[in-house]
């Protein structure tokens, strides 16, 4: 019996022992499939490029985007949402220092046939067209002199939300 009662306890031990195994596995390949993410800033000899999202939710996936003055920006924006250009589109507006956001996003609300970009303003630095869920773009522009730039979503309802800070060292 004695003998019995060892081998069951071994043979528990053993079994215990497997099971955190794989518990642990698990964990890991969990760790693996959230730590995905969005593609890095990479900064090199006088180019910077950067990858910035719009989602469903009214988001930028960054509220601050640092480059160097004078720098080539090379911007990938992505709208990594569902929704279609006319009930949730996205893009990224640029503005020039001491741009009042909300008079422009009030401004913009009229230039609905001209993807909500108010024709001959002074106060845009860049711009990409708007997207639907699903659509990318890239633009290429020389960072402006060192300071803070606004850059937001032009879409109605969007700049109380979509909104960041371009800090040019």
């Amino acid at each position: 019996m004695k003998k019995i009662l060892t081998i069951a306890f071994f043979a528990t031990l053993l079994m215990s022992c497997g099971g955190d195994v794989k518990k642990e596995e698990k964990k890991d390949s969990i760790k693996l499939k959230t730590t995905t993410s969005a593609p890095e800033d990479e900064k090199e000899d006088g180019v910077t490029k950067v990858y910035l999202t719009g989602s469903d939710q009214m988001k930028f996936n960054k509220n601050e985007i640092k480059v160097n003055a004078g720098d080539v920006v090379v911007l990938t924006f992505e709208h990594v949402g569902k929704m279609s250009k006319e009930t949730m589109g996205h893009n990224f507006v640029l503005l020039k220092k001491d741009t009042n956001v909300q008079e422009f996003g009030q401004e913009a609300l009229e230039y609905k046939d001209n993807d909500y970009i108010p024709e001959d303003s002074d106060a845009i630095i860049t711009h990409t067209k708007m997207l639907g869920g699903g659509e990318k773009t890239e633009i290429t522009f020389k960072a402006p002199e060192k300071g803070k730039y606004d850059y937001i979503c032009s879409f109605p309802g969007h700049v109380a939300l979509m909104n960041g800070i371009l800090v040019v060292e």
